[in-house]
């Protein structure tokens, strides 16, 4: 029986949640406009694994959301991923933060052609994907610009918009588009978690990084410095 450890910090929230063979044990996730991960997340951990009852030798992976998302909770959900695989053996798995918003949604909306998850990226960009209603990827993770030329590519067909980037879509609704802003968590990954430890597609731990996207550039910071 495989125990997977899920985190889930890609985004505003912080999302931890514990599997045995496939069955949920322990779950929370934390939602903020600050990005609280660094603090939070270990004690997250260790406070679920106690609640569950789970010993640190049983765990046989870690799942963890690779992004696209936010460069900061990416890098924290990895690094702290990476440093449990080394101390417990554990297997890491990496899932698409897009494929977790999609096959989230597409379990309980599947009469649309085409599913698009969006992960704010800032003003009106967002990171997104294409799926169709069998979760099968059609388009690759990309950095798009939501305007009306961006709408103009998916005439005819009937879209589902999902992730915390879908709401800057809000001035395009209409019958044949259909808007779920939501955030990604940890219980959204358990299906595709158990799917991948069961074929055997793990990481290699040591050479693993989160998949950005785009390049980060840091900004100047708000501090005076005297």
């Amino acid at each position: 029986m495989p125990t997977i450890l899920h985190l889930e910090t890609s985004g505003k929230s912080c999302s931890v949640s514990w599997t045995v063979d496939g069955v949920c044990v322990a779950d929370e996730t934390i939602v903020s406009e600050h990005f609280i991960h660094a603090e939070q997340l270990h004690p997250l951990i260790e406070q679920l694994r106690t609640q569950a009852s789970i010993s640190w030798n049983t765990l046989s992976a870690i799942a963890v959301s690779k992004g696209p998302g936010s460069y900061t909770g990416l890098r924290i959900g990895v690094s702290a991923a990476k440093g449990l695989c080394y101390a417990t053996g554990a297997k890491l798995i990496a899932l698409d933060t897009t494929a977790i918003l999609a096959n989230e949604i597409i379990r309980t909306h599947s009469d649309y052609d085409l599913v698009l998850p969006m992960i704010d990226a800032g003003r009106m960009e967002v990171y997104c994907a294409v799926f169709n209603a069998h979760s099968d990827r059609i388009k690759v993770d990309e950095a798009r610009i939501i305007d009306d030329a961006f709408f103009r590519e998916f005439e005819g067909k009937k879209i589902l918009l999902t992730g915390d980037g879908a709401a800057k879509c809000a001035p395009w609704a209409s019958a044949a588009l259909s808007i779920h802003p939501n955030y990604p968590t940890a219980p959204m990954m358990h299906s595709l978690a158990t799917a991948a430890f069961n074929s055997g597609a793990f990481e290699d731990v040591a050479y693993f990084e989160p998949f950005y996207l785009k390049e980060y550039v840091p900004g100047i910071s708000k501090r005076s410095v005297l």
